[in-house]
């Protein structure tokens, strides 16, 4: 019999690992979305029931695939409507949980998990739908977490959580997005880069006045799901970079926050930095760079690198990075990117050159990363007053409570382009 810890364990990793390619394969099945989760779900429920006395069956991923699927069907024949909308889709068959499935089962030989959690992935995040529901519904379903924890994660009440994953599947649904791989596998992986590095920004600086200063939680989660992309991608280049981006900036966790307060890049203790995280890092944007021309997320973990492979703040080469950063700039312009190299200008010519990069950006009037690199260029150019000035916009406008302390105690504010 197996002991209520290890189910517990089970249960967990199955959650996480399993459930999102089994939501897929019973989805593609029965052609909903919703009745494919909720399946899932009793089954993990079911499992939770059974397996502290029946103890943890070997292949776990094939007993949750077969008991979501007569989940679904039991759920189907509690309505008429859904009844005949299963015949339908078996072409007359009636339904029965031991019929042939015309979709592989977990223990097939010829099955590709990978293929099946890849279309999930790319169903979460296709461009129909607004990045605040990408999110969302990559946690949900290829992440496994609860609504309770997303809601936790991005400080908005549950009920809301609910019902913007609601709207999205609704959204699936009606507008019939299928579960598949598109023929241009590479338009729709930016999406999905770009939706894993929401997630990861969200734990990095989390927002909201009870916010800690870094859920690593959160940011663990993106690695993970990045690294799975990797995987499913063919290692593609900006996939390894985004990876390569985040390991190399959560390697500094335990150095930039120290009980419960930011710790400027220049003033961290490296020796806290996890120095196979960093190494590992490397690795992947070696691999990144084999492509001809590096994408956005492969030049900012040039970036990061050049930062978190600098023994000492003095070392850090800033002429590449402000080169870098030009280079970024003009691949996807964007004024947050203008704000980060208007930092690295300043490093390198002084921060007169970089306040005139400054000013050249429109847009940012309610970004407090602005106004507070404005107020440390303008300090060190010896206009105090209107340093100040711009100190007191961004603590008014800074929602993190370790940021907030940080600007309220000094005029050196956290820069996002320094810590990329």
């Amino acid at each position: 019999m197996t002991t209520e810890p290890d189910v517990d364990d089970a249960l967990t990793h199955l959650a996480r690992n399993d459930a999102g390619r089994v939501v897929a394969i019973v989805a593609r099945r029965f052609g909903d979305l919703d009745l494919a989760e909720d399946a899932v779900q009793d089954a993990l429920v079911e499992a939770g029931e059974r397996w502290p006395t029946s103890g943890v069956p070997d292949n776990q991923a094939a007993w949750l695939h077969q008991v979501a699927r007569r989940k679904a069907i039991d759920r189907l024949r509690r309505a008429d409507a859904a009844v005949r909308r299963e015949r339908r889709a078996h072409d007359g068959r009636d339904g029965d949980g031991d019929a042939a499935d015309p979709m592989p089962l977990l223990t097939d030989q010829g099955f590709d998990p990978g293929d099946e959690r890849l279309r999930l992935i790319l169903l979460c995040c296709h461009p129909a739908l607004d990045p605040d529901a990408q999110v969302a519904l990559t946690l949900r379903l290829v992440g496994g977490l609860t609504t309770d924890e997303i809601a936790a994660a991005f400080l908005v009440p549950t009920s809301t959580l609910a019902q913007r994953i609601s709207r999205a599947k609704r959204k699936i649904r009606d507008a019939a997005i299928p579960l598949s791989v598109p023929e241009q596998l590479e338009e729709r992986l930016g999406v999905v880069l770009d939706t894993l590095y929401l997630i990861f920004n969200e734990g990095y600086l989390s927002r909201g006045a009870n916010a800690p200063a870094t859920r690593v939680d959160l940011c663990a989660e993106a690695i993970r799901l990045a690294d799975v992309v990797v995987g499913l991608s063919d290692r593609r280049p900006e996939a390894c970079g985004l990876l390569a981006l985040m390991w190399f900036v959560h390697a500094r966790r335990d150095a930039r926050v120290v009980d419960g307060s930011l710790v400027l890049l220049d003033q961290q203790d490296r020796t806290r930095w996890y120095v196979d995280e960093v190494q590992r890092a490397n690795s992947l944007l070696h691999e990144a760079m084999g492509a001809r021309r590096p994408g956005p997320f492969q030049l900012q973990a040039i970036i990061a690198a050049h930062h978190a492979n600098a023994r000492t703040p003095d070392d850090t080469d800033w002429g590449r990075i402000n080169a870098l950063y030009d280079q970024l700039a003009q691949m996807r312009p964007s004024p947050v990117v203008d704000v980060n190299r208007a930092v690295a200008v300043a490093m390198v010519h002084g921060p007169t050159a970089g306040l005139q990069v400054l000013e050249g950006i429109d847009g940012l009037d309610q970004y407090h990363l602005f106004h507070a690199t404005r107020s440390e260029l303008l300090r060190r150019t010896g206009r105090v007053d209107e340093a100040e000035t711009a100190r007191t916009t961004a603590h008014a406008l800074a929602t993190n409570p370790a940021e907030r302390r940080l600007l309220a105690r000094r005029h050196a504010p956290e820069v996002q382009g320094l810590d990329r």
